[in-house]
């Protein structure tokens, strides 16, 4: 009865939350054929949604980005077409990890973010981790997991906010899509923000003066959108410029001067 009943309104929370909100306005949509001319396997996209947990999740990491998906190319056997293709893996709140096409963020604020230097294996091996768990679902059940993001900006001082979105007993918290990619790098050891330990001394010592630090692997919940796109690990690929970007090709509307718009500036 109990589960019955948290598992229903973990359903109706997560169709609240899915919905659009108003007046959402993107001011730097990249067209999918742009993307699907640059990306690479393992590319990370990242997008601003206009959905009410995006909000929620915005805040909370204070950033721009509040959803990640996965490039992963051809290999569910459907082409690369992006307007039909399911060539992005991502974890969706009510539908669970589903494969989309670019097109779906045809409207949306989006960035590439692109491991360096990622091995061929490697590269497989991180979209096998990601093509196996297509299916897996949010456990609806875990209703705390969800009424976190009822409060779009929540009072809680800014050190504890990452925390917050760890916070309830979801495996794990799918909501934040990034869980699951970060759990396909780290599945390789490829780092996105490992924690970082200084060496002393002594133990530099001990490892001939070749280590002077050591990386740890941070939990896949504490994983946050945004951390793709300040990770010293990922490059950031802009089609406009990758796509021979010549500002002298612009066409500029009548009046659109300098001292037009010098003119216009309050004093």
């Amino acid at each position: 009865m109990v589960k019955t009943l948290s598992n229903t309104l973990g359903k109706w929370l997560a169709s609240y939350l899915n919905k659009p909100i108003k007046y959402y306005q993107p001011f730097s949509v990249t067209e999918p054929a742009k993307l699907a001319g640059v990306m690479r396997p393992c590319d990370v996209l990242l997008v601003e949604g206009d959905r009410r947990i995006s909000t929620a999740i915005k805040y909370l990491t204070q950033s721009t980005w509040s959803h990640s998906a996965i490039y992963i190319g051809e290999v569910l056997g459907q082409g690369s077409d992006y307007a039909t293709a399911p060539v992005l893996v991502e974890a969706d709140i009510k539908q669970g990890v589903i494969g989309v096409p670019l097109s779906k963020y045809a409207e949306f604020n989006t960035r590439i973010c692109r491991p360096i230097k990622l091995t061929e294996e490697d590269q497989r091996l991180v979209i096998d981790y990601v093509v196996a768990r297509l299916g897996h679902a949010y456990d609806l059940k875990n209703v705390i997991d969800l009424a976190r993001f009822l409060l779009p900006m929540p009072p809680v001082p800014t050190f504890m906010r990452r925390r917050l979105l760890a916070l309830g007993s979801g495996d794990p918290t799918r909501a934040i899509c990034s869980s699951l990619i970060a759990q396909a790098f780290q599945s390789v050891h490829y780092p996105i923000l490992p924690h970082v330990e200084e060496l002393d001394a002594p133990t530099r010592t001990r490892h001939g003066y070749i280590v002077s630090e050591l990386l740890h692997i941070r939990h896949h919940s504490l994983f946050a959108p945004k951390d793709f796109d300040i990770s010293p690990y990922f490059k950031i690929i802009k089609p406009t410029i990758e796509t021979g970007f010549d500002y002298k090709r612009l066409a500029w509307g009548d009046g659109d001067s300098m001292s037009t718009l010098g003119r216009q500036m309050p004093v």
